[in-house]
């Protein structure tokens, strides 16, 4: 449902979406500059708007950044945007880790960004995941399936059914999803 705020005497469009699978609430502005919330089914509107103001600093931030953006395709994203997004794809990167892992709770070693041409990510028999810091410009559902994807293999480094049952713990609809990411990106 697309709803209104005002953030610091600016209106913003958002998308709120209420979803049964959802533990927390999350805002994504994407590389288009819309925004995008979810959160649980009983989560509290107002609640939702007062984080949305807390956060509004940051919110408008980033439509900012993306809007001065001229190519929103990742195939426009090079060298300069890795230097300028590199830490801020770091963070994001990690929130998502830290969130799926409370379920999995598996150890890892260290956590890489890197302007990487053609993999999303991957994992290491030593336990370090290695992501690519273009995930900061995929729709959110897309780039929490891959995160998800390296942790798994942090417990099965193959794509037995096994992997494919622990993935389905925090991402039940991962078959979709892989489709979405290889047909558009």
């Amino acid at each position: 449902m697309e709803r209104k705020i005002q953030l610091h005497n600016t209106e913003v469009k958002y998308i709120y979406k209420r979803l049964r699978r959802a533990k927390s609430m999350t805002i994504t502005v994407r590389p288009n500059a819309s925004v995008m919330v979810t959160t649980p089914v009983a989560f509290p509107v107002w609640y939702m708007e007062v984080t949305l103001h807390r956060q509004a600093d940051w919110i408008l931030k980033k439509i900012n950044e993306f809007s001065q953006t001229k190519n929103h395709t990742l195939a426009g994203i090079g060298p300069a945007e890795y230097r300028q997004y590199k830490e801020a794809s770091r963070k994001y990167i990690e929130q998502i880790i830290q969130r799926l892992n409370q379920t999995y709770n598996f150890s890892y070693n260290r956590v890489s960004v890197r302007n990487q041409g053609t993999m999303w990510g991957s994992c290491s028999q030593h336990g370090n995941l290695n992501f690519n810091f273009k995930l900061y410009f995929l729709p959110h559902y897309l780039a929490e399936y891959v995160v998800a994807h390296e942790l798994c293999h942090l417990q099965e480094l193959n794509h037995s059914p096994r992997f494919w049952q622990l993935l389905a713990q925090t991402i039940p609809d991962y078959k979709a999803r892989v489709k979405a990411l290889k047909s558009r990106y």
